[in-house]
């Protein structure tokens, strides 16, 4: 653990805020009033991530990877449910690199399409993210290609704790952080952070519950992976590396429904015209389902984390 938290320190993890730069965005924050969501006397600050390159927190570890790891001419290989597939493509392009992206059936055809769309070569493997890594392992095995983790290497956790360095300086004064949890690579990053300055807080789908689950036994443990947000929170269980994270600086895991995701989306699509995936969504719906209940006078950090999704049309 000890050796890990040296990686994740905040000198490494600003040093490559500063590597990745040229290549991800500094996405801005948006601070509204919590009564426009019937939250009274509350503040909320988005920190919209959704507006990445690629769409979602994952362009940073996937560039991460590629520019600190020795990359053979065989190219990058990864498994995903979407989003990763989505940033690897994205960042191998931008860096000359070819990718073979293996991804279940479940993986949404706008997240398929914009692999393609960046040149990279897609591989439909199975019905669950499992399923694709276990391809993406056999491929790996055969060609030598340098494999990027969806959450689980520390390249990965170190990208995305870029997100928590951004929204600390941009927002400096939060109560507390809601993040959505997968696999934990966003929620290890960002508590890697923080530690424990502002309470950083997970929210995942109750059918897909990975760090709850992990958290109840004291290690990482199978979990269902189902739901709404499958391609993008429903690994089989939680990281080793950001369980060992979360473990140490995330005091709990709230659950929330479908139909709280679904309405989460609805109400920022209404209230702020922004548009996210059910993923992206699931911190917010912890607060409009009323799971998380914030004390009047306190100001909340939360992150809408990814929009690769086809919700909207223009007709």
């Amino acid at each position: 653990m000890d050796t890990l938290l040296a990686q994740l320190s905040a000198e490494s993890i600003a040093a490559n805020a500063a590597r990745i730069a040229p290549y991800v965005r500094r996405t801005p924050v948006l601070e509204v009033d919590g009564g426009d969501f019937g939250c009274e006397g509350v503040r909320f600050v988005f920190k919209l991530e959704f507006l990445q390159q690629a769409g979602s927190f994952k362009a940073r570890g996937a560039v991460t990877h590629m520019l600190t790891r020795p990359v053979p001419a065989s190219g990058v290989v990864a498994a995903s449910g979407g989003n990763h597939g989505v940033a690897v493509a994205y960042a191998a392009q931008r860096l000359g690199i070819s990718a073979t992206i293996f991804v279940p059936k479940i993986a949404s055809m706008a997240k398929q399409e914009q692999i393609r769309s960046y040149g990279a070569r897609l591989e439909i493997a199975g019905e669950r993210y499992a399923d694709a890594l276990e391809a993406s392992e056999a491929f790996l095995r055969s060609t030598g290609a340098l494999p990027i983790h969806a959450f689980d290497q520390v390249q990965t956790l170190l990208g995305q704790a870029s997100v928590g360095l951004e929204f600390e300086r941009d927002a400096p004064h939060l109560d507390a952080v809601l993040v959505a949890v997968g696999g934990g690579g966003l929620i290890g990053g960002i508590a890697s952070w923080y530690r424990e300055r502002v309470p950083v807080i997970g929210v995942e789908p109750e059918l897909a519950p990975t760090l709850r689950r992990a958290l109840d036994a004291g290690q990482p443990v199978d979990a269902p992976a189902d739901g709404i947000a499958a391609d993008s929170l429903a690994p089989r269980r939680i990281g080793e590396l950001a369980f060992q994270i979360a473990h140490r600086f995330v005091k709990t895991s709230l659950l929330v429904t479908d139909d709280a995701i679904v309405a989460a989306q609805r109400a920022l699509w209404r209230i702020l015209r922004v548009v996210v995936e059910p993923g992206g969504a699931a911190s917010f719906a912890a607060i409009t389902s009323g799971v998380f209940k914030p004390s009047r006078g306190q100001t909340l950090g939360i992150l809408l984390c990814g929009a690769n999704t086809t919700a909207v049309r223009f007709d």
